[in-house]
């Protein structure tokens, strides 16, 4: 499947012309390896390396999607590598001496 379908398909871009974007861009990676190109091929078992509003995510592609369905279908295909703390912020340990 290609990356800025997947990208769409995975709801991690709004349209495909911004996935295709974000792929051309060279901002994303698959398996440590530069993207460059919205055509490049990405299957399962493939770890992304995709920039977001927050920062940037790890995820690890568990099955290819059909359809660009639900969230909840579409966050079923993939596995967060980069699960840290949601705020850093607030993550951190507080000494109130």
């Amino acid at each position: 499947m290609r990356i800025d379908k997947l990208l769409w398909y995975l709801r991690l871009a709004k349209t495909r012309v911004i996935a295709q974007g974000i792929a051309e861009e060279g901002h994303m990676r698959i398996n440590g390896r530069r993207v460059e190109r919205a055509h490049q091929k990405v299957c399962a078992g493939d770890v992304l390396t995709v920039p977001a509003r927050s920062g940037v995510r790890v995820i690890e592609i568990v099955a290819l999607p059909g359809r660009r369905g639900p969230a909840p279908e579409a966050q079923s295909c993939y596995r967060v590598l980069d699960g840290g703390a949601a705020d850093p912020i607030a993550a951190t340990i507080r000494n109130d001496a």
